[in-house]
């Protein structure tokens, strides 16, 4: 531990995707509504835009950002943002920072909106529902970017379902920061066969720190876990910080250009 960033998506019935990459459904009740029609890009945009793609339950809304044609690397990374009934959004301070942070290193990025968020449809499902929101962005990304290397990071909430999917998908990184370990079931998730980077305030008032570095600890082989001295759960005062411990602890797994 060390001390101290036209292609149409196949609809996909509720968890049909989980049940697609392995992953336990989650029985659900009620009718579903026929979402709304949407057309997803034929491909990855060449600069910063947003658009709807089409999910599980209907239209996601997602942010993407291109690097500097000079660092531009064949690396894609996903982001998830924190827990939508607390105000989590791709909009979060935490996550534009993290998008920030890998640009910077020459990725492409995207963020996205998980279901019931911003003007993305249907409703929240405690992390369920939200993994197959997230293997939609992904099979988008694979569509349009076949040959780049995917990358998943995730915020709090966010890092929970970035977990849930990593271990089903060929990741040549995932991040993770501050995993809430002691809200869900961390230590029934599998370890995911890439590099892994954990990034954790120790003044964090919402996950504890004690708890993560326990959780850590018994993972095998455990996953590089930086604590940040000082550092709240939204690293408030602390954000540049993050951006450059973020570069630092991914960098050396950057591939070659």
């Amino acid at each position: 531990m060390q001390l101290l960033p036209a292609v149409m998506l196949v609809l996909w019935p509720e968890s049909a995707a989980l049940r697609y990459y392995g992953c336990p459904a989650r029985h659900t009740t009620g009718a579903m509504t026929e979402p709304a029609p949407v057309d997803s890009p034929e491909s990855f945009p060449g600069e910063r835009g947003e658009f709807l793609l089409r999910g599980p339950v209907g239209a996601l809304e997602c942010a993407v950002d291109v690097p500097e044609p000079a660092r531009e690397r064949s690396i894609t990374i996903v982001i998830c943002h924190p827990h939508p009934q607390h105000g989590g959004s791709m909009r979060n301070k935490v996550v534009t920072i993290m998008e920030r942070s890998m640009r910077e290193l020459g990725l492409r990025t995207v963020r996205y909106n998980s279901r019931g968020v911003g003007a993305s449809e249907g409703v929240f499902d405690d992390g369920y529902g939200e993994t197959d929101d997230l293997f939609a962005v992904v099979e988008w990304v694979r569509r349009t970017r076949p040959n780049d290397q995917l990358w998943l990071g995730g915020f709090s909430f966010g890092a929970y379902v970035s977990l849930r999917a990593a271990a089903k998908l060929n990741l040549g990184q995932l991040i993770s920061i501050a995993p809430p370990v002691d809200r869900y079931d961390f230590a029934g998730l599998p370890r995911p066969e890439c590099p892994w980077l954990v990034v954790q305030g120790d003044e964090d008032d919402v996950v504890s720190a004690d708890a993560v570095r326990s959780w850590a600890d018994n993972i095998k082989p455990p996953p590089d876990l930086v604590v940040m001295p000082q550092a709240g759960h939204f690293f408030h005062r602390r954000l540049m910080d993050l951006r450059g411990l973020l570069k630092n602890g991914v960098r050396s797994h950057l591939h070659s250009k």
